[in-house]
């Protein structure tokens, strides 16, 4: 378990140092650049941990693993729809419900994100994707998942995951206004809604057998979800309760020694 340990050592490290122009101001301290999309360049790190330790590894083959997984895109369409199309059929199915509690039925504000007014639907979902899709997916389900899976179950391994990458975001309860309003009932509830992302993830990372991008897409279309300004709270409320009902049916169906109808991803 030393590359794994060297790889989150690595997530960490890297992401928490780009981090630092955000965060030390919390501190008194001012003196570093803040570069536009700066925290965007942090969700990197996992990525970039991958790449590293991979190499060390297996050399350039194990870049060329890597990286072929990211692009593995000959899979069943069946995943491309859950990938890309079940978090918004979640949020159609949440506006639904509001409706008809307050008789008010809009998808205006999916899309839309004060932190990227220039940005349209279109490239919102791909800085997503690409950003903390791939940046991220790579290091957690890509390398790490399959690692944790070879010595436990795809369940225990989803706990072990996401604790640790729970922990990565820590530095983001220091600066980002949405973490630091959390109280400590926000953030087990944002714990569990990783937890529940997490689940999901590995369904489709084991599914598809080993498909980053399966991965990388769930993952931006999440965020574009629960991420856009203009949702009402409520509806995400409902939006978040489907995706937990949706998780324990996912488990209850392929249960949790490979959350998967075929053999879980494992990696030496």
């Amino acid at each position: 378990m030393k590359s794994l340990t060297l790889y989150f050592f690595l997530a960490y490290l890297i992401s928490w140092t780009i981090w630092l122009p955000l965060y030390l101001p919390k501190f008194g301290i001012h003196f570093l650049p803040v570069l536009p999309f700066h925290h965007a360049w942090g969700a990197l790190g996992p990525l970039t941990a991958a790449l590293i330790v991979s190499k060390l590894e297996e050399g350039n083959v194990g870049i060329k693993n890597l990286l072929s997984r990211m692009f593995q895109w000959k899979v069943n369409w069946f995943w491309y729809f859950i990938a890309i199309f079940i978090p918004f059929v979640l949020l159609v199915f949440a506006t639904i419900i509001n409706y008809f509690n307050n008789s008010k039925l809009s998808f205006d504000g999916l899309g839309v994100s004060s932190e990227f007014p220039e940005f349209g639907f279109v490239s919102f979902f791909l800085y997503s994707v690409i950003i903390y899709g791939f940046g991220e997916e790579t290091g957690w389900r890509g390398y790490a998942l399959p690692k944790l899976q070879k010595k436990w179950n795809a369940l225990s391994s989803t706990v072990i995951l996401t604790f640790l990458w729970a922990l990565w975001h820590a530095p983001l309860f220091l600066y980002r206004p949405g973490f630091m309003a959390m109280d400590v009932f926000g953030i087990f509830g944002w714990f569990m809604s990783l937890f529940t992302g997490a689940i999901l993830l590995t369904w489709i990372y084991n599914s598809s057998r080993g498909s980053i991008l399966m991965a990388a897409l769930f993952h931006g279309t999440i965020d574009i979800v629960f991420t856009s300004d203009s949702i009402e709270p409520n509806i995400m409320n409902i939006t978040g309760f489907l995706l937990v009902v949706f998780a324990v049916f996912v488990l209850g169906l392929t249960g949790w020694k490979h959350l998967s109808k075929v053999e879980r991803q494992i990696k030496e």
